[in-house]
């Protein structure tokens, strides 16, 4: 059963998440805006990026390495696109 802590933690990392996405993508879309050559390597990293994470997490899950509860599981799998998200954002930032 999951506790009702665990809904509004979970609700908060995944509200987290979609700010810090949220920031990303407005940085990935000046930066393809610009239409040169940058912004065709950042379309192709994107793309990569996001099938290397979706696989990784996969891996995860048919491991057995997300954990045991629903509520668990939940929260590695937004953990691990957290990271990513947060990868993405400290690269982008450093690229300005």
């Amino acid at each position: 059963m999951i506790r009702p802590s665990d809904w509004m933690s979970l609700a908060f990392d995944s509200w987290r998440l979609g700010a810090e996405a949220s920031a990303v993508i407005a940085m990935r879309l000046a930066r393809l805006a610009a239409g040169d050559a940058a912004a065709l390597i950042e379309a192709q990293r994107m793309i990569g990026e996001k099938v290397e994470a979706a696989a990784t997490l996969q891996g995860k899950a048919l491991a057995g390495r997300l954990g045991k509860t629903p509520a668990r599981r939940a929260k590695a799998t937004i953990g691990h696109y957290r990271r990513a998200v947060a990868k993405n954002r400290k690269r982008l930032q450093r690229r300005r």
